[in-house]
């Protein structure tokens, strides 16, 4: 029960990301992004060496599945690093344009679908048929929310879509990379500390070239704060805290309540308004989401450990 509150708790604060950008001063994607990684992702580092450095005795490390995976493990710590930073402009464009929620749930929805065709064709492993069908609801709903939100009189901006689905796939490559780094037997709090601290190093010169003009006003520095400690420092700590006691798509299924919490504080707090077309594509959108989630976990526990146990031999 534990796990699922910390799983929720995360969710909640990510999804008030984009809450947080609409109601501080106006500032650039670039300048935002980079401000929330350098204060977030820093201290997401500082978390994680504290806690590895807090442990008295170390456990033997677990058997590689993975031993002979393409590259070093430092390119993959600079892959999700880049994804990551690539993430925070491309999503903040995407809902500065478009508004709040389908922003936020079109980079949330494109996430699973893009991140499964991308393990398809670096790991060459077919996502299923229950994924072909997960992409082609995806498409619908995506499409539903594209021509339905109200933006404004110049309606919705093709190039916001754009932006949130760059984003989508930004997450898609960063989680990625932290999945390849588990498999090379990296702690989950090393591997999260590796590439939030190397996304905020390489956020530094960026948010250095910045007009940060935004940032030194008291807004300006909450606004900052909350999205550098509460929906990136906080929200992965809680985060890790779930996915070490819950099944990944427990989790996967859990963290649903990102959009949910974007939508439901863009409709009551920022009076963005949402026709019935716009829930239908809620609607579509969120089953597909399930229906990758329900493919998961019907996957029986034997047959995964077995296929562990069968990648651990034949690494020997």
């Amino acid at each position: 029960m534990r796990g699922v509150v910390f799983v929720l708790l995360a969710a909640v604060c990510f999804g008030t990301t984009g809450t947080a950008q609409a109601l501080g001063p106006d500032a650039s994607a670039t300048s935002l992004g980079a401000v929330r990684i350098v204060i977030g992702g820093g201290a997401l580092a500082l978390v994680a060496w504290l806690s590895m450095r807090g442990r008295q005795k170390r456990r033997p490390k677990a058997h590689r599945l993975t031993p002979r995976r393409r590259g070093p493990a430092w390119l993959v710590v600079v892959a999700g690093a880049a994804g990551i930073v690539a993430y925070q402009p491309a999503f903040f464009f995407g809902t500065a344009e478009n508004g709040v929620a389908i922003g936020t749930v079109v980079a949330l929805g494109s996430a699973p679908v893009i991140t499964g065709a991308l393990d398809w064709v670096l790991n060459r492993r077919y996502p299923g048929t229950p994924w072909l069908i997960a992409t082609a609801i995806a498409a619908v709903g995506v499409a539903l929310l594209g021509g339905v939100f109200e933006a404004g009189a110049s309606g919705i901006s093709p190039a916001g879509l754009a932006g949130s689905i760059g984003a989508g796939a930004s997450y898609a490559v960063y989680t990625l990379a932290a999945k390849a780094l588990l498999q090379r037997g990296w702690g989950a709090d090393a591997s999260m500390g590796a590439v939030f601290g190397g996304a905020a190093l390489a956020s530094l010169p960026i948010l250095l070239l910045s007009d940060l003009a935004w940032l030194v006003t008291p807004e300006g520095l909450a606004m900052a704060l909350w999205l550098g400690l509460i929906t990136t420092t906080l929200g992965y700590v809680l985060f890790g805290r779930g996915l070490s006691t819950l099944s990944a798509p427990t989790v996967s299924t859990l963290t649903l309540a990102e959009p949910l919490t974007a939508s439901l504080l863009a409709l009551l707090v920022l009076n963005e308004q949402l026709s019935a077309s716009g829930v239908a594509g809620f609607i579509v959108l969120a089953a597909a989401l399930v229906v990758l989630s329900a493919a998961a976990v019907r996957r029986p526990a034997g047959r995964v450990v077995s296929s562990l146990a069968a990648e651990r031999d034949g690494a020997r």
